[in-house]
């Protein structure tokens, strides 16, 4: 269980899913012991009294099928206030970077503790939209690469949750360089 009760009435609860090490000022850390994507128990549990305003998902998606990721976007979906957003990010499937391929790949690119080697899917834009749009979200592209490979990006704001894996904040996409990019979205929950 996620524990709200320490957040003000006043205040926002922006969830952080599957944290691991990453930890943002303002949003609460979870990893899968206390809220799995795939328990409702785990979400009725957390949220029941008191929905999210956001939540926030970097590089988790891509380790659920496609079945569990429609499942687990249907909980976000039910525990988020509305007008509230899930802001996901995953590798990109039409990256169009030889090693980033090998690595994104379902299964990964080596031994059974590579994080990669739990991939079960790799998204491209259009399905990973589809996913949201099926649970009742607007999605909104934030970063992707087309079928030809270009990279399209949509100004969005770190301060709505930041997702390291992206155009402006990964270490790897300096002087006009894309070293790693990730498929982000914003799924909005209608108002």
């Amino acid at each position: 269980m996620v524990d709200i009760s320490r957040i003000p009435a006043t205040e926002p609860v922006r969830i952080i899913i599957g944290a691991g090490e990453q930890r943002w000022p303002g949003w609460i850390a979870t990893h899968r012991k206390n809220l799995d994507l795939l328990r409702p128990e785990d979400w009725a549990a957390s949220f029941g009294h008191r929905p999210a305003d956001a939540f926030l998902c970097e590089h988790v998606w891509e380790h659920l099928t496609e079945a569990e990721g429609r499942a687990a976007a249907r909980l976000c979906y039910r525990w988020l206030k509305p007008g509230g957003y899930l802001r996901c990010a995953v590798p990109d499937a039409n990256f169009p970077d030889a090693a980033y391929q090998r690595t994104a790949r379902i299964g990964g690119p080596g031994p059974k503790n590579h994080p990669a080697a739990g991939h079960r899917i790799v998204y491209d834009y259009r399905r990973f939209a589809d996913v949201f749009e099926q649970a009742g979200f607007a999605v909104d592209l934030l970063e992707y690469c087309d079928e030809q490979g270009r990279f399209h990006y949509h100004q969005w704001s770190p301060d709505q949750g930041p997702v390291y894996r992206s155009l402006r904040l990964d270490h790897r996409n300096r002087d006009g360089r894309l070293g790693f990019v990730s498929l982000i979205v914003d799924a909005r929950k209608p108002a």
